[in-house]
């Protein structure tokens, strides 16, 4: 379900970087940006919350608060906030309830689903064998199998 400019703004519980629950209800009858984005320490959500950052005079004057709204940990977000001197508020949607009631909800890139040659290779450990020699051992794909163990 996505939200039409002039329709009430779903609620939703988030959670602050100091773990206190925030309900998107609080903001009501404020000029709020809710900007949903994927991941901290990302580059392109690095430069877009920094942007906000970088406007927030203009914001203010139109007292409009920016509200960064991600799956990420508080934790993640309170440190990625601290680094990049943040002026905003960070709240986590680690349960997806914003992002669904939103209509921004993408659960494959959330899952890290998306399957890039380079995620998409088996991985191989390098191990000491007696004699000092080094063997490699294939660790199981993403399926749990080792290679060579059949699904069935």
């Amino acid at each position: 379900m996505s939200v039409e400019v002039g329709q009430q703004a779903p609620d939703a519980t988030l959670v602050s970087g100091e773990r206190k629950p925030v309900k998107i209800s609080e903001f009501r009858g404020k000029t709020t940006v809710l900007a949903f984005f994927p991941a901290a320490f990302t580059g392109t959500c690095t430069k877009e919350m920094c942007r906000f950052r970088d406007d927030y005079t203009r914001l203010d004057s139109l007292k409009a608060q920016v509200i960064g709204i991600s799956a990420d940990t508080p934790f993640t977000l309170a440190e990625w906030a601290k680094q990049l001197n943040l002026k905003q508020s960070m709240l986590s949607d680690f349960n997806h309830e914003a992002m669904k009631a939103y209509g921004v909800y993408d659960g494959a890139f959330l899952r890290g689903s998306r399957t890039s040659p380079a995620r998409s290779r088996r991985t191989r450990k390098w191990s000491r064998r007696s004699g000092g020699r080094r063997s490699p051992e294939a660790r199981p794909d993403s399926s749990g199998r080792r290679p060579g163990e059949s699904g069935a």
